[in-house]
């Protein structure tokens, strides 16, 4: 014999379903979807920058080559008058380097008729531009130009305090020469150095 209290009720077994799923909801902890935002692009590596493009200076580039020489330079300075003469020189080649406009370097080779040794005269970077290769780029592009002209020899001053141009001869295979008492407009020394083109 079954006792009333423990008798089976459908509608009291669906009530106390609701009632046990009732409670495991509020016992089950919320769960918030975020989002997902991409990470921030890393930043550009000053060596993977475009590299500038060389090419020959013409008339256009003359008050820019003006100005960067006046920037850079406090002695022995390339006048316009000079940089008029150079640009239209077969002897001289006026090399610039340029980025959306900007001059961001330049140098000046000097060749002999049946010479077989060709002189960088000049070699400049913006101040804004150091450290990005433009110096080895136009030094590249010298010698380059030299080959073009049958030279086995490029040739060069620099003054003995600028290490950085030190280093940069140096690395490209430059042999010290001779050193040079005030050869400088301002009384500085300079050391001659010269590299074998192959």
């Amino acid at each position: 014999m079954q006792r009333h209290g423990d008798a089976w009720s459908p509608a009291r077994s669906l009530a106390r379903w609701c009632a046990h799923a009732r409670r495991a909801l509020r016992a089950t902890p919320t769960i918030t979807t975020v989002p997902r935002v991409p990470p921030p692009p890393a930043p550009q590596h000053p060596d993977a920058l475009p590299s500038p493009r060389i090419r020959r200076a013409d008339a256009v580039d003359l008050d820019a080559l003006v100005a960067l020489e006046e920037r850079v330079f406090r002695h022995d300075r390339l006048s316009r008058a000079q940089f008029r003469r150079h640009l239209d020189s077969d002897s001289a080649l006026v090399l610039i380097a340029k980025e959306d406009g900007r001059l961001l370097g330049a140098a000046v080779v000097f060749f002999r008729r049946r010479a077989q040794v060709a002189r960088l005269y000049s070699l400049v970077t913006a101040p804004e531009a150091r450290g990005r290769g433009v110096g080895t780029a136009l030094l590249e592009a010298a010698e380059r130009a030299a080959r073009v002209r049958r030279c086995r020899t490029l040739r060069l001053e620099v003054r003995t305090d600028n290490r950085a141009a030190l280093r940069l001869y140096e690395t490209r295979g430059y042999r010290h020469l001779v050193h040079r008492p005030g050869y400088y407009e301002d009384g500085s020394d300079a050391h001659r150095y010269e590299k074998p083109l192959r």
